[in-house]
């Protein structure tokens, strides 16, 4: 029996959900967050999550497309998309709601939710609870001043080890050269992470659909812009 399809359902429209490309994660944002993991009511925005835990994390998840791939490629794998802005953040979740009216019994293995993870992470997971994060085209900040609002660097590296089993993964991906140079550097200098040689991280099952899933990661290939990749292992 083929899949029952609704097309009158709608995918909604990002032209009605516009909102400045970029967000001062430093800023006093109001957000609802769990206090502790435990807290954390994941069955609200997971129809049929049993017992199973989040293990995917892709953090500023922009407008879906990589989250939706994500859900797609583990049908049975738990994956959270967070997002900072207000109005993109809704259109993530109005899209997933979308697909699940117009593929029953699909999409209902992904989730958005907004928040600041360079803030709140923690508070959502547990320790070692993670198997991948994801960092695709993150916000560059390029001034010297604002390279601590990046959401790679020392300090959140470490939580980062925290959230992430061993044996887990941090994928990066972005189209600046000096943001992934940086982004290397400070990975690879910290003590729980170790870089994949580019060879192995290209056989990554996720490798292909990294660059160009993302709608970020679209537009960069649309202006023929140059794309930076790297996978690193939770030690």
């Amino acid at each position: 029996m083929e899949e029952a399809i609704d097309d009158y359902v709608k995918l909604p429209q990002k032209r009605f959900y516009r909102q400045r490309a970029h967000s001062n994660p430093i800023a006093d944002h109001s957000f609802d967050y769990p206090l502790l993991p435990e807290l954390s009511n994941w069955n609200e925005l997971y129809p049929n999550i049993g017992n199973r835990q989040v293990v995917f994390a892709d953090i500023g998840c922009g407008y879906g497309g990589f989250l939706v791939t994500l859900g797609e490629t583990f049908p049975d794998k738990l994956a959270i998309g967070m997002e900072i802005r207000v109005k993109v953040s809704d259109y993530v979740m109005d899209r997933i709601k979308a697909l699940r009216q117009r593929h029953k019994g699909k999409y209902e293995n992904i989730a958005c939710i907004r928040t600041n993870a360079m803030k709140y992470l923690p508070n959502y997971f547990r320790k070692h609870q993670l198997e991948k994060l994801f960092f695709l085209y993150p916000d560059p900040h390029f001034k010297k001043a604002k390279h601590k609002w990046r959401i790679i660097n020392p300090t959140l590296l470490s939580e980062y080890a925290y959230v992430l089993r061993p044996g887990g993964k941090i994928y990066t991906v972005t189209d600046v050269r000096e943001l992934h140079e940086w982004m290397c550097k400070h990975i690879e200098e910290h003590p729980c992470f170790k870089r994949l040689p580019d060879t192995e991280a290209q056989e990554d099952i996720l490798a292909p659909k990294l660059l160009d899933s993302s709608e970020e990661g679209q537009k960069v290939t649309r202006m023929s812009g140059e794309k930076f990749m790297a996978i690193f292992t939770r030690l």
